[in-house]
């Protein structure tokens, strides 16, 4: 018997970067030596760096969210590499408003072939209305931005947030992909930067309600109240 992994044809760099704790991933595909930038934000010449020390042609640019700290480092990146694409959703665009370099849209289901790497589009609301995950189906990899924390999840009270649409986006990962999904979130707001859906099945708070109306109580009234971050697990509580 063979348990020797399949080799992944992307490897994922991440770069905790800004006041706000947050993760920038750097995708490469390694047999092209193409990269995909996820959320540009705070400090862009770290991510040009990385690109650089690494040998990599940044060739796309991901947003997960328009929120500032995601994006505010979208121009100097794109003008070090001014031919790289850059993507969101469509539902996101329409809340963004924005025009910014003629960004590619797309809707969840969409995939982006980044060499040899498959990417999936997925569309994620409740932080914003067209927040997206990326999943990278080869090797279990779902970046999450600010829909899902390490034992967390985004904040909806913000301007486009809506919980019950955030109840319903959690539901969905939770059933829809395998638990051994390795999820790796926009900020560091754990003991742990990466985690997986069955640890956040047994552990994250806001994957054990069963009722929208109760989880709609705790995300806007009692989670922040109670927790504080660094976020660790909690047993699954009975009645939810």
């Amino acid at each position: 018997m063979n348990d020797t992994k399949p080799e992944l044809p992307y490897r994922i760099h991440a770069l905790e970067l800004g006041p706000m704790e947050n993760f920038i991933y750097v995708i490469e595909d390694i047999a092209s030596g193409r990269a995909a930038v996820v959320d540009p934000a705070w400090e862009p010449e770290e991510i040009l760096a990385l690109a650089d020390r690494k040998g990599l042609q940044i060739t796309d640019l991901l947003l997960t969210h328009s929120h500032h700290d995601h994006i505010n480092g979208i121009e100097r990146v794109l003008e070090s590499a001014p031919t790289a694409r850059l993507h969101l959703l469509k539902p996101e665009a329409d809340f963004w408003g924005r025009t910014l370099a003629k960004p590619e849209l797309h809707y969840g289901g969409d995939r982006l072939d980044l060499g040899d790497t498959e990417i999936l589009f997925l569309h994620t609301p409740g932080h914003t209305p067209g927040s997206a995950c990326f999943h990278l189906p080869s090797g279990g990899d779902l970046i999450t931005g600010d829909t899902l924390f390490v034992f967390g999840c985004g904040r909806c009270d913000l301007t486009g947030g809506d919980p019950e649409q955030m109840f319903h986006t959690l539901k969905d990962l939770r059933t829809r992909l395998p638990r051994h999904t390795c999820i790796h979130p926009g900020h560091n707001y754990s003991v742990k930067p990466t985690s997986t859906l069955e640890e956040e099945a047994e552990g994250n708070p806001f994957l054990h309600f069963h009722d929208l109306g109760d989880f709609v109580h705790y995300r806007m009234h009692e989670h922040d109240r109670v927790r504080h971050s660094p976020y660790g697990p909690m047993p699954v509580k009975s009645g939810r």
